[in-house]
């Protein structure tokens, strides 16, 4: 086993370290005042690109990838960890100014609409 390696992946270059997910997000399991839905597209703010060159890895990383809009689902797939830790990373990063959110629309239809409009296709 190489330095570094860890004992379930021998293989593994001594480069590579395993971060555990809570030690990214400083043991916290829910971001801010809501959790932000998986379909929140994130964007790096001027700010972002300002300051990425200098910022933590998970960061950078994450502003370097939002470039073009990605939801949050995508930012945890790409960065490897659970989508609780991605939520957390991005509100971080949104309460600090570096990424931009945008949430999709709130607002659902009526289901009492939804039915009738249902009913009425129905009849047809």
């Amino acid at each position: 086993m190489t330095a570094g390696a860890t004992p379930d992946r021998p293989d593994e270059p001594p480069q590579m370290r395993i971060v555990r997910p809570y030690a990214l997000t400083g043991g916290r399991t829910r971001s801010g005042a809501s959790d932000l839905p998986i379909e929140t597209l994130v964007r790096t703010s001027a700010r972002g690109r300002e300051v990425g060159p200098k910022l933590q890895l998970e960061y950078r990383t994450i502003a370097e990838m939002c470039e073009e809009p990605l939801s949050v689902a995508e930012v945890s797939v790409h960065l490897g960890v659970p989508l609780g830790v991605a939520r957390v990373l991005v509100t971080d990063m949104s309460e600090q100014g570096l990424v931009d959110v945008h949430k999709g629309r709130t607002d659902r239809p009526n289901q009492a609409l939804l039915e009738r409009v249902l009913h009425g296709i129905r009849d047809l």
